[in-house]
């Protein structure tokens, strides 16, 4: 069973998160924006993982240090859990149609960390939640999970759906990428003998 849990301490927030990446879907979230409590519970269920998750955060001041931080708490997560990567398919991608949005990921969990994102939204508000900030939430992941991830959305009227498509697509990437392929249980997925998280 691939797990981790960690914990995060700053000065301007306190985040415990628990993964589970064999799980069921199952998930606790609570990071004080429920619409981003919404999207990582999409996640949770759409890339079948147990999360857990709990960020107090200065919201008093701004969104931007608990979203950043989650996505930083999550790639740590993935990255512990995924241990020395042996076994895994590595890469994944997905194109999740939401009603009349579209969005493609890409991932590819090599151990270096780069972020391509493009997913434009009209209003600085979907929900709660700022949707700028989501570029940092990716950052913080991939920079601690070690790994490449490309997150476009390609179109789309209603700025909830393109978010929604945007991580349910990332999910069914991750899910992917994760697994194992039993022919190559025993082997780690890169001709240099090394997966290096530079995190």
């Amino acid at each position: 069973m691939k797990k981790a849990s960690i914990v995060r301490n700053t000065k301007e927030t306190q985040i415990r998160g628990q993964l589970r990446i064999t799980g069921k879907g199952e998930y606790n979230v609570s990071t004080g924006i429920h619409f981003f409590d919404h999207m990582l519970e999409l996640f949770a269920r759409h890339g079948g993982f147990d999360l857990d998750l709990e960020a107090s955060g200065d919201l008093n001041v701004d969104q931007h240090h608990t979203v950043e931080d989650t996505g930083i708490v999550l790639g740590q997560c993935f990255s512990k859990a995924l241990g020395d990567r042996v076994g895994i398919n590595r890469a994944g991608y997905f194109v999740m149609p939401m009603d009349e949005s579209l969005a493609v990921v890409a991932v590819d969990l090599s151990g270096r960390p780069a972020l391509v994102y493009h997913a434009p939204t009209r209003f600085r508000l979907v929900g709660d939640l700022q949707t700028e900030l989501l570029h940092d939430f990716f950052d913080g992941f991939v920079n601690h999970c070690g790994c490449n991830l490309h997150a476009r959305v390609l179109y789309g009227r209603s700025n909830h759906h393109k978010i929604e498509g945007l991580f349910k697509c990332f999910a069914r990437a991750m899910r992917f990428a994760c697994s194992t392929d039993e022919r190559l249980k025993d082997q780690l997925p890169s001709t240099k003998g090394l997966l290096e998280v530079k995190a």
